[in-house]
């Protein structure tokens, strides 16, 4: 194994402007494929070497799709760019009078700047939550999240204790947006028509799934009417829904409320919330709640050089006071827009200011079960809006391979609704598993 003395970024150098884009999702692609490699050296910085469709994690936590059916790697993509260059490197800092970006392996200059580092897992400050709850924000997690899962299913199978049985049984979701509600109707289909063909002697019907938030609706971005209609979709389903609910602590076997109220679980996913993953350098105040402030150019306040887009990013206006939702739109209309104005730019014209177009809402709760807020405040629920939801999601999967394997197994899905991954790839156990330790013991004998 090379040491981290031996390596370097090994970065061309070049006459024309280079931009170092940090991060390799919606925004920093979208921005990547405007830029003409004859006007711009690209250099692409990401602690991941591929693209992910984020939406469709939960279908990866919960065995409908393939780790590898929602991602693309970043090479791929830009392969007909020319003077592209992308490095598999965790982002240190940033030194903008310097101007150049950090690595652990050695540091970058950049004539343009743009921070697409999107966003992490927000846990309040709780630590021992952070420490023992389940995120849902990258493809790790996700398949973190299905072996437990699929642990949890083998190890109720095999106790006799009714307790622990229970604990395992029960699986408790941390916020009601989007994550979790389709999460929580995901787990409660698989509860109906898969597992009890899976595991005959488990009693299914003890199988409790709780989606719990702090305010007093599902589905709080979305329209009231949509999350009326999420919220009963859900309770057809069988999913224990809490509002008005808070969780104070977990420590990997208990999940204990606000209110005193405990839930015996080994399984705590938490979707409860997200920040924005700022990168150390910029000064303080450029940063409001963990996102960078920008301009209606992308300019983080105060440089003209600096660009933050997508969830990293909060532009203010009249219309979105506290910036533009965290989903995909914001980030690819603002990547294509930065990419067209750093294009005007070597034309010395006028750049245009962002002005977001909001293309609507979509959440599903299972099947045939969707809401979908439309513009012009329409909405839509029940089939046609899960046809909607199928018909956005296959359209913006990068890659026709992606595109064909998720249509394929969604096809399959609908007519046997069965879940071709459920293998249990790499044991995953915490500090209060005793089964789960033992289970990976006897793993490891083999």
């Amino acid at each position: 194994m090379l040491q981290l003395d031996q390596l370097s970024l090994n970065i061309p150098d070049t006459t024309k402007p280079r931009v170092v884009v940090i991060g390799g999702g919606f925004g920093a692609v979208n921005l990547t494929k405007n830029l003409p490699s004859d006007q711009f050296q690209v250099v692409m910085l990401s602690k991941q070497n591929y693209h992910g469709f984020w939406p469709l994690l939960y279908q990866v936590a919960t065995a409908g799709l393939e780790p590898e059916s929602i991602g693309e790697p970043i090479r791929k993509l830009f392969d007909d760019h020319s003077d592209f260059h992308f490095r598999f490197v965790r982002v240190t800092g940033i030194d903008p009078v310097a101007k150049t970006v950090s690595t652990l392996i050695g540091s970058v200059r950049y004539d343009y700047l743009v921070i697409a580092t999107g966003t992490k897992s927000n846990y309040f400050g709780n630590k021992e939550i952070e420490q023992n709850a389940f995120g849902l924000k990258h493809l790790t997690d996700a398949v973190n999240l299905r072996s437990q899962l699929l642990q949890s299913f083998e190890q109720a199978n095999l106790t006799q204790d009714p307790a622990l049985r229970q604990g395992l049984l029960n699986i408790v979701i941390a916020g009601a947006g989007p994550t979790g509600v389709e999460l929580a109707g995901s787990l409660a289909e698989m509860r109906q028509h898969v597992l009890p063909k899976d595991y005959p002697n488990l009693d299914f019907r003890q199988m409790n799934i709780y989606l719990v938030d702090g305010l007093d609706r599902v589905l709080p971005p979305m329209s009231p009417e949509a999350s009326q209609h999420a919220h009963g979709y859900l309770l057809k389903l069988g999913v224990n829904i809490k509002l008005n609910k808070l969780v104070d602590s977990y420590d990997g076997t208990t999940v204990r409320f606000k209110d005193g109220e405990e839930i015996p679980t080994q399984t705590l996913v938490w979707a409860a919330g997200v920040t924005g993953a700022t990168i150390e350098g910029l000064p303080a105040e450029t940063v409001e709640r963990g996102r960078y402030l920008v301009n209606d150019f992308n300019q983080i306040l105060g440089y003209t050089d600096i660009f933050a887009i997508g969830d990293v990013a909060v532009m203010k206006s009249d219309k979105w006071p506290k910036g533009h939702p965290q989903v995909a739109q914001p980030a690819i209309q603002q990547g294509t827009l930065l990419a067209e104005n750093l294009v005007r730019q070597r034309r010395n014209e006028a750049w245009k200011h962002f002005d977001y177009f909001d293309k609507g809402s979509l959440a599903i709760v299972g099947r045939a079960r969707a809401v979908a807020d439309l513009p012009g405040k329409h909405t839509l629920s029940g089939f046609i809006a899960w046809i909607a939801w199928l018909f956005v999601h296959i359209y913006y999967l990068v890659g026709f391979r992606n595109k064909l394997i998720v249509l394929t197994n969604w096809a399959y899905r609908l007519f046997t609704y069965q879940r071709g991954t459920r293998i249990i790839i790499q044991p995953y156990i915490n500090d209060h598993d005793k089964v789960g330790q033992e289970f990976a013991r006897q793993q490891a004998i083999d």
